[in-house]
C-alpha cells in the first residue's frame, strides 16, 4: 500500500467515522463500504491515485469535506477523480439521492467509472441481500447506470452485470 493510498484510508476513515455514517441494512461504520470500493479497484491493478479517490469516494456526500479540501490534501489528480464519481447524483431539495446524470456518468473518465463499477458492485450485493421491495426498480436503474459505464474495467464490468441480473 502506497503512502498516498494510506493517507486517503486513514482520511475517509476518519471523516466517515466523525460524521456518524453507518451503512443502511447493515448498521456497519459507514467506511466499510469505501474499503471494499478500494480493494476491488486495487484488484484491477490500477493506480495508486485511482484506489485513493476509491476510498475517498463518498466523502463530498454527507461529510463537511469539500472538493478543494481533497485537492489540497491529495493532488489534483484524486480529486478530479473524486468530483467525477460525486456529480453523477443530483441531490433532491431533500438530501436524498436524486435522478442520476446519465451524461456525466458516460463522460467521466474510465478509471473514474471503474471506482463507480466498483461502488455499484458493493452496494448491489448488500442492498439486494436485504431489500425486497422495491428490488425491480433497484435493478432496473442499476442496469441504466452500468450502460453509462463502459469504459471502466471490463472485469468489474462484468462483475457488476452479473451482480444485477
Amino acid at each position: 500500500m502506497t503512502d498516498l493510498i494510506r493517507r486517503a484510508a486513514v482520511f475517509a476513515t476518519s471523516i466517515h467515522a466523525a460524521t456518524g455514517q453507518r451503512l443502511r441494512y447493515t448498521d456497519e461504520p459507514f467506511i466499510a463500504h469505501p474499503m471494499r470500493v478500494a480493494e476491488l479497484v486495487a484488484g484491477t491493478g490500477a493506480r495508486p491515485e485511482v484506489v485513493a479517490a476509491s476510498w475517498l469516494h463518498d466523502v463530498l456526500e454527507g461529510t463537511p469535506v469539500t472538493l478543494a479540501e481533497i485537492n489540497s490534501v491529495f493532488g489534483p489528480d484524486v480529486a478530479s477523480l473524486v468530483e467525477m464519481v460525486t456529480t453523477p447524483a443530483k441531490r433532491s431539495s431533500d438530501g436524498m439521492p436524486g435522478i442520476v446524470d446519465h451524461a456525466q456518468l458516460a463522460r467521466a473518465s474510465a478509471e473514474a467509472q471503474t471506482i463507480c463499477i466498483a461502488s455499484l458492485i458493493d452496494n448491489a450485493a448488500r442492498i439486494l441481500r436485504h431489500e425486497t421491495r422495491g428490488r425491480a426498480l433497484y435493478l432496473h436503474e442499476k442496469r441504466e447506470i452500468l450502460r453509462d459505464l463502459g469504459k471502466g474495467d471490463a472485469g468489474l464490468y462484468m462483475m457488476a452485470a452479473m451482480a444485477i441480473t
